[in-house]
């Protein structure tokens, strides 16, 4: 069954009597070489597990099979996960869970290693799946690659460097690698979106710094980011001393200094190096 077909997939959907949920952003890939180059991306070994969020009616969860150990799909429209029964039936090696991503990793139960996230996901669901597999994976075990088709604005933005750094780009910078690999016009699905996609791989660091007091990053990095397009000393004014005093103009711009920052810089022209650094001297302060 060529389920790249717009014909095919329409013929499915009026076969089940459902239609494409936008707010599921259920944008189906009609694309062969778009298909191929998310499983080059995904660089899967046979050994690999994958877990796919939104497989939809299975185009991309069929591929998947062909090349791992096992694949995971989770979706959560019920109507959809009837009609993977159907499209995917000849594969033994596809687990279906019919529920929300995000629950799914809460409940986590599964003991698996050797996994890798693959999804094509809108983008209101991008930034919390990317946390919680970085921040708070479950089981403690960070996947080795998360590959996603999300928007083409988001994945520029999750890439960025400084003088363009985001609170998006330093969250996700600050565990993983991540690269665009391929942009995806809108063109490439069906029903069409309104913008463009890409695809991006995000690698969790190796040598991510353990030692460094987490909650304590993100609490500066957020006061840093609170108004972006003011300059740091007046955003960390929101911060405050472990006894709860807020710390002064005055002192922030010492603490910039001695971190060889200026106090009109902006938190976008930050590197990932210089949030540790604010970070780790900022717990010294007082």
């Amino acid at each position: 069954m060529n389920l790249t077909s717009p014909t095919i997939i329409k013929e499915l959907l009026s076969k089940y009597k459902t239609r494409p949920s936008k707010g599921l952003g259920q944008n189906f890939l009609i694309d062969k070489n778009v298909l191929r180059k998310i499983i080059e991306a995904s660089n899967i070994k046979p050994t690999d597990i994958i877990l796919e969020v939104g497989p939809g009616i299975g185009i991309l969860t069929q591929e998947l099979a062909k090349h791992a150990k096992k694949v995971i799909a989770i979706e959560k429209d019920f109507t959809m996960c009837e009609v993977l029964k159907e499209t995917l039936s000849d594969l033994k090696n596809i687990q279906i869970e019919n529920c929300d991503i995000l629950k799914f990793i809460e409940n986590w139960k599964l003991k698996i290693e050797n996994y890798k996230v693959v999804a094509n996901i809108p983008y209101y669901l991008t930034s919390p799946l990317i946390r919680k597999f970085l921040e708070n994976p479950p089981g403690g075990e960070q996947p080795q690659e998360i590959i996603l088709m999300i928007q083409k604005e988001v994945a520029q933005r999750i890439c960025a460097s400084p003088p363009k750094m985001s609170l998006l780009a330093v969250s996700v910078q600050f565990y993983a690698e991540p690269k665009i690999i391929s942009y995806v016009t809108k063109n490439c699905f069906w029903p069409a979106p309104k913008i463009d996609s890409a695809i991006i791989n995000i690698k969790p660091k190796n040598n991510f710094n353990k030692e460094i007091d987490v909650d304590a990053f993100f609490k500066v990095v957020k006061a840093g980011f609170s108004q972006p397009r003011k300059q740091l000393v007046n955003n960390l004014t929101t911060l405050k001393y472990l006894d709860g005093v807020k710390l002064t103009k005055e002192e922030i711009s010492n603490w910039l200094s001695k971190n060889n920052l200026k106090s009109n810089q902006r938190a976008e022209s930050l590197t990932i190096n210089d949030w540790e650094n604010l970070t780790n001297s900022f717990l010294t302060l007082k």
